[in-house]
């Protein structure tokens, strides 16, 4: 019996230690997990290779780096990131190649920095860029071949600058740029050359900017209305000088009322030229002490280029035309109609009395026959 009871004491005693044993090893996974859980958690950083004081998205490949006071575009950012947020800080420059870590990026939002000069190769690489967004900067000017390196840009905005000139070119064509902004800078001028190399533009924004109103701005105007006509959409550009168009709006001053803009002159005449006002815009000869081909060249600045034709005035003149012809033929149709009638009342006259006269000689000369043979 003592062996017995021995056996089933020891039992016992073995089912509590395997009982034991599986809490433990339960107890100890779970502890094995949490810590592996934490450390791909505090790791998950660096294997990515988010900055420090950035934010990243990894299913959406979106950096957020805004509001940091950062000076400089962090230099470990993740290769693989489409959208980079880096307004709202503290950068006065970017070097060459500044974002050649990131070459698949599609929208760069650099809204709000210290930006005031750009060099032509900062956004080098950046071949699949759709979204730059430049807004609320410093820039002063834009060098002619910045954004050369970005064939894919659709959106451009350079507002809220102080950008005072910009080039006839920024690059090569941009066959798929579809919104261009400029509002709020210090532009007087624009040269169409520049618009006409975004041949697939929908969107432009100009207005608030130092708009001078003068024959130079022409051009400008007869663009826009083409634009306007085949679908295009803009904002409204006011003058703000001279005083005669200031606070008139572009698009709605007559092209007729602008004044050919004055040609260069020489300057052995340019005190002749100044004392002949308004009223007499013919030409100057050139001086004679210039040489033939100094001559002829001077010739060639001077001539005005020819008026470009209103397309409303064409019309109206053509239908003008139409209608006085149109009255002319039907004057000439009554005068027609006037004239056969007339023709026919007179012969149907000129019958009637020759009948009559005729009449009489048949009756005696019908008598004259009876008689005979009677």
């Amino acid at each position: 019996m003592a062996i017995v009871e021995w056996c089933q004491v020891s039992m016992t005693m073995l089912g509590l230690i395997v009982e034991t044993l599986q809490e433990t090893c339960f107890f100890l996974f779970v502890v094995g997990e949490l810590l592996l859980l934490s450390s791909m958690i505090f790791l998950l950083p660096v294997v990515c290779g988010c900055p420090e004081r950035c934010h990243c998205h990894s299913p959406s490949n979106f950096v957020d780096c805004s509001r940091q006071g950062l000076a400089e575009v962090p230099s470990d950012l993740p290769p693989q990131t489409l959208t980079l947020h880096l307004q709202d800080n503290q950068i006065r420059q970017l070097p060459a190649s500044a974002f050649k870590s990131v070459p698949q990026l599609t929208a760069l939002n650099l809204h709000n920095n210290s930006l005031s000069n750009l060099t032509s190769g900062v956004f080098h690489g950046l071949q699949h860029l759709r979204v730059l967004n430049l807004t609320q900067n410093s820039l002063h000017s834009l060098e002619s071949r910045l954004f050369h390196s970005l064939p894919q840009l659709r959106e451009l905005d350079l507002s809220s600058n102080n950008i005072s000139h910009l080039p006839t070119s920024l690059g090569e064509p941009w066959e798929n740029l579809t919104v261009f902004a400029i509002q709020q800078n210090q532009l007087q001028q624009l040269d169409r050359a520049l618009l006409e190399s975004m041949p697939r533009v929908r969107h432009l924004f100009l207005k608030d900017n130092l708009w001078k109103c003068n024959c130079h701005l022409l051009s400008l105007k007869l663009w826009l209305e083409t634009f306007i006509y085949k679908g295009g959409i803009t904002d409204s550009i006011i003058c703000a000088s001279p005083d005669t168009w200031k606070g008139k709006d572009l698009l709605k001053i007559p092209h007729e009322l602008y004044q050919p803009c004055p040609f260069p002159s020489a300057d052995l005449e340019s005190s002749q030229v100044q004392q002949l006002g308004a009223a007499h815009r013919a030409v100057p000869r050139p001086p004679e002490s210039h040489s033939p081909g100094e001559r002829d060249h001077w010739e060639c600045e001077i001539k005005p280029k020819p008026r470009p034709a209103n397309l409303r005035h064409a019309v109206a003149t053509i239908i003008i035309t139409g209608v006085v012809c149109g009255i002319v033929c039907l004057m000439m149709l009554a005068a027609v109609i006037y004239g056969c009638t007339y023709a026919a009342i007179t012969a149907q006259y000129h019958v009637g009395r020759l009948a009559q006269i005729n009449e009489p000689a048949k009756t005696e000369g019908k008598e004259l026959f009876d008689s005979s043979m009677a």
